[in-house]
């Protein structure tokens, strides 16, 4: 099963490399009069032509890119020269962090509000839960993220702009990454809350909750030992989405902290368009995804003893 779940999910991967590609390809513009200007002359067009392999067919320049991907080689930045393994290498760690740092604030909250709201369903509680979750939903992530800049920054709390480096403490980090982190987790609580309480709720249901109800349990325990083992299936799931969306949705976060990660590096790409670092980190982010989901669809299966066996 797990093998199936992976060529599965390297074939998607491989789906999605086609479209990244094509969809560059697609842009209008020649990218060598882009880079030149439109002042150059048509020799030193035709020179950085051949220079950039633009002349070889669409289907030969896929196979040259996809081949140097797999082993680590994504070619060298137009915009400065450099080779796009270092410019990411420089990133990703500082994506991860934040990703890393925003699942650690989002993930027990959620579940803990999750709990609470199906243990005390359609209580003040549980109502106010919902719609702070709702309200967090419908408000998009710089919208947020400019508010907590208002709220926190501009009163001297927080810094409104993120300036780490490697040499950066742990705990410099921590507190420098917090605004971000803190956009990141109001924006994903919201759905990983809302489906541990609908979950836990579905599962309240069943004859065997009434049973442990009839032996007298606490309410909390039954929630805590037979609902929430038999809900952990979605739970995962929508747990991997978020996770998947911190790594891959945090452009807009970044930019608007310059927060020096790879939606920052990816913006920066596009408005230098610099194809070679788009192409490279979309790539990336899809990997990211495709797998986390994967990881997800195995623990799930592996959580659910049902869906282990064939019928």
């Amino acid at each position: 099963m797990i093998l199936t779940r992976i060529a599965l999910g390297v074939g998607l991967l491989f789906v999605v490399s086609l479209v990244i590609f094509w969809a560059t390809e697609l842009l209008p513009g020649d990218l060598a009069t882009q880079l030149l200007g439109q002042s150059a002359t048509p020799e030193t067009v035709a020179a950085l032509r051949a220079q950039l392999g633009l002349n070889d067919p669409a289907p030969v320049r896929y196979w040259a890119w996809l081949t140097g991907a797999l082993t680590g080689d994504f070619g060298v930045s137009l915009a400065n020269n450099r080779p796009i393994a270092d410019l990411i290498g420089a990133r990703l760690g500082n994506t991860v962090f934040l990703a890393l740092y925003a699942a650690a604030l989002s993930v027990p909250i959620a579940l803990t509000l999750g709990i609470l709201s199906a243990l005390w369903r359609n209580s003040i509680f549980d109502r106010m839960a919902n719609a702070g979750a709702l309200g967090a939903i419908s408000l998009p992530e710089f919208f947020i993220a400019y508010i907590l800049v208002l709220w926190l920054a501009q009163t001297g709390f927080f810094p409104s702009m993120v300036r780490i480096n490697p040499t950066t403490t742990f705990g410099d980090r921590l507190y420098m990454t917090f605004l971000p982190a803190l956009t990141l987790t109001l924006v994903v609580t919201a759905h990983m809350m809302r489906m541990t309480r609908a979950a836990i709720i579905n599962l309240m249901a069943s004859p065997y909750i009434e049973m442990a109800r009839l032996k007298g349990l606490s309410p909390l325990r039954i929630v805590l030992r037979h609902a929430l083992p038999n809900a952990l299936a979605p739970i995962i799931n929508v747990v991997a989405l978020n996770l998947a969306y911190l790594i891959t949705g945090v452009v807009v976060v970044e930019v608007v902290f310059v927060y020096p990660g790879l939606g920052q590096l990816m913006v920066d790409a596009v408005s230098n368009r610099d194809i070679a670092v788009v192409q490279a980190i979309a790539l990336i982010f899809a990997a990211a995804y495709i797998g986390l989901n994967l990881i997800a669809d195995v623990l799930s299966t592996i959580t659910n003893p049902r869906l282990m066996h064939r019928r």
